[in-house]
């Protein structure tokens, strides 16, 4: 007969394997793509007599589009490559950038009409955050972001209407707007 194993070995080896697997997979995440910012550089009228203690200025955040609406609302704009989450002051309490798809919606109000916590978009990236509000061309426009916080750029030649965001954009997103808000898509 064969001799059994005592059980801390089974349990010291599965804990060995499952070590093994979760290197592995940091390994291979911290090789994919990462996000990165554009980094400001100084203006013009910067000039060379300027006191090292004086920093540059933070520049305003875009404001809000004007005829977007009223009250509380996502406005997004297809020119600017923007969102803003506007609270039911108008003001706006969040934008930021966003990367569109290969089909976008056209300019006019909406709502969001479904929102999916994660799943695997059109593109094959896993993507979490996705909330729908429109169809377009015969393609769900939505908002996502991807799991891994990168926004590759659309395959050639298919159609897709994820409009991508950062990772912390589109957990604020996801906070933001429940089923029903009103979208707002302007030029």
């Amino acid at each position: 007969m064969a001799a059994r194993l005592p059980s801390w070995a089974w349990v010291s080896g599965l804990t060995a394997g499952a070590t093994a697997a979760v290197v592995a997979l940091a390994v291979q995440a911290d090789h994919g793509p990462h996000p990165t910012a554009a980094v400001a550089k100084p203006g013009a009228s910067a000039s060379a007599g300027a006191h090292a203690s004086t920093a540059p200025k933070p520049s305003a955040a875009p404001a809000v589009p004007a005829a977007s609406g009223e009250g509380r609302r996502i406005v997004y704009s297809l020119g600017a490559k923007r969102l803003w989450l506007v609270d039911a002051t108008g003001k706006a309490s969040r934008t930021f950038a966003v990367w569109p798809g290969t089909v976008g919606p056209r300019p006019g109000r909406y709502s969001v009409i479904k929102r999916i916590q994660s799943l695997k978009g059109s593109d094959g990236v896993e993507i979490e955050h996705v909330m729908y509000f429109t169809v377009a061309s015969g393609v769900n426009i939505a908002f996502s972001n991807a799991l891994d916080g990168s926004s590759p750029p659309p395959a050639d030649g298919k159609k897709l209407g994820g409009i991508r965001m950062h990772k912390e954009d589109g957990a604020a997103l996801w906070s933001f707007g429940d089923q029903g808000i009103r979208v707002t898509v302007v030029s």
